[in-house]
C-alpha cells in the first residue's frame, strides 16, 4: 500500500511542478516587451509538445531508417537496401504486402460503401436512432476484442463449433465445400489471400460503423434548400444523392476513406487476436512486429516499419485534401 502511495505522490509532484515551472515561465513573457509577448507564450505551450514529438516520433523514425539499412547478420554490418529488397523477394514479405493491400482495398473500400449506403437508406426512416445504435455497438470494441468474438465464430472441430460452422450447417442443402456439414476449419484450410479476407470481413464489421456515423452526420449537413430546388427542375431523389448530396459530403468522404485505409494498414490486433500471423494471414504491422520482437532481426523488422511508413504517406495526403475541401465548402 504504502508504495502505490510513494507512486501516487510522485506523479502528482511532477505533474505539479511540471504546471508550475510553466506557469513561471508564462508569467515571465508577460514582462516581455509587447512584440515578443505573444511569440513568448506560443513557444511555452508549443515547446513541450514540439519536444515530445520529436523526442517520441522523429527520433525514432530517423533511427529505424537508419536501422533499416543494416544487416541482421553478426557485427550489424552497413547492408544498404538489402532488408528492403528481401521483403518483396522472401515469401513472408510478399505475402504480408500483398495482405496489406487486401485490408486496404476490399477492408477500406467495402466499409466505406457499406457505411454510405445505411447512411442514405436510414436517414429519416422511424426506428433510426435505435438502428444507428445497433450498428455503433461493434466500435465501442477494441480490435482485438472483435478479433476475440471473431475467432468464436469461426470456430471448427476439433474445438467447439463455431456460429459459422452452427450456420451453414442448419441451411438444407447447403454446400459441404462452403461448410453444409458444419467441419469447416474456416481459418486454416483455405488459401492464405482466403483467410485474409476473413479477417478483413471483421475490419469491415467495426469500421462500417465509423463511416456510417461520420457520413450520417455529414448528409444530415446537406441544406434541404439545395435538394428541394433540384427536385422543382425535375430531379428524383437518386439525382439529388449523386448530383447535391455525394459532391457535398466529399470532405467527409475522404476523411472517411482515409481513415480507414489507415485503419487497415495498421491491422495488427485483430491478426494477433485470430491467427497471429500464421495460415498466410500475416500484414506489415504484424510482421514488423514479429520480425523484431519475436526474431531479433532488427533490421528487417525497422524496413518493414519504414515500408509501412511509406505506404502511409499518400493517405495522409488525401486526408489534409479532405480537410481542405471541408474548409472551402464551409459550414
Amino acid at each position: 500500500m504504502g508504495e502505490v502511495i510513494g507512486a501516487l505522490l510522485t506523479v502528482v509532484l511532477g505533474l505539479g511542478g511540471f504546471v508550475g515551472v510553466l506557469l513561471l515561465i508564462y508569467t515571465a513573457t508577460n514582462a516581455l516587451p509587447k512584440r515578443f509577448r505573444e511569440r513568448g507564450q506560443i513557444a511555452v505551450f508549443l515547446g513541450p509538445a514540439l519536444i515530445l514529438l520529436v523526442l517520441g516520433l522523429a527520433i525514432p523514425a530517423v533511427r529505424s531508417v537508419w536501422i533499416s539499412l543494416h544487416s541482421d547478420t553478426k557485427g550489424f554490418p552497413f547492408g544498404g537496401l538489402a532488408n528492403y529488397k528481401t521483403i518483396f523477394t522472401e515469401k513472408n514479405g510478399q505475402t504480408a504486402v500483398i495482405n496489406s493491400v487486401l485490408w486496404v482495398v476490399v477492408g477500406g473500400t467495402l466499409s466505406t460503401l457499406i457505411g454510405l449506403t445505411i447512411a442514405r437508406y436510414a436517414d429519416g426512416l422511424k426506428g433510426e436512432r435505435i438502428l444507428k445504435s445497433l450498428i455503433f455497438i461493434p466500435i465501442t470494441l477494441s480490435l482485438a476484442g472483435a478479433g476475440i468474438i471473431w475467432k468464436f465464430v469461426y470456430d471448427g472441430p476439433p474445438f467447439n463449433y463455431g456460429l459459422l460452422n452452427a450456420v451453414t450447417k442448419a441451411i438444407p442443402g447447403w454446400p459441404k465445400g462452403l461448410g453444409g456439414d458444419g467441419q469447416r476449419l474456416w481459418l486454416l484450410e483455405h488459401g492464405a489471400y482466403m483467410n485474409t479476407i476473413l479477417l478483413v470481413i471483421i475490419l469491415i464489421w467495426v469500421q462500417t460503423a465509423f463511416a456510417t456515423i461520420i457520413l450520417s452526420a455529414a448528409i444530415k449537413g446537406v441544406p434541404e434548400a439545395l435538394g428541394e430546388a433540384a427536385q422543382v427542375d425535375g430531379a428524383n431523389s437518386r439525382q439529388v444523392f449523386y448530383k447535391i448530396t455525394l459532391p457535398y459530403i466529399r470532405p467527409a468522404l475522404l476523411t472517411v476513406i482515409s481513415l480507414g485505409a489507415i485503419g487497415a494498414l495498421k491491422a495488427f490486433d485483430i491478426v494477433q487476436a485470430t491467427t497471429g500471423g500464421n495460415f498466410g494471414t500475416s500484414t506489415i504491422a504484424n510482421e514488423s512486429f514479429t520480425t523484431f520482437f519475436t526474431q531479433n532481426r532488427d533490421g528487417l523488422g525497422s524496413a518493414l516499419a519504414v515500408v509501412l511508413f511509406i505506404l502511409v504517406i499518400p493517405v495522409v495526403i488525401l486526408n489534409q485534401r479532405g480537410q481542405k475541401l471541408a474548409a472551402e465548402v464551409g459550414p
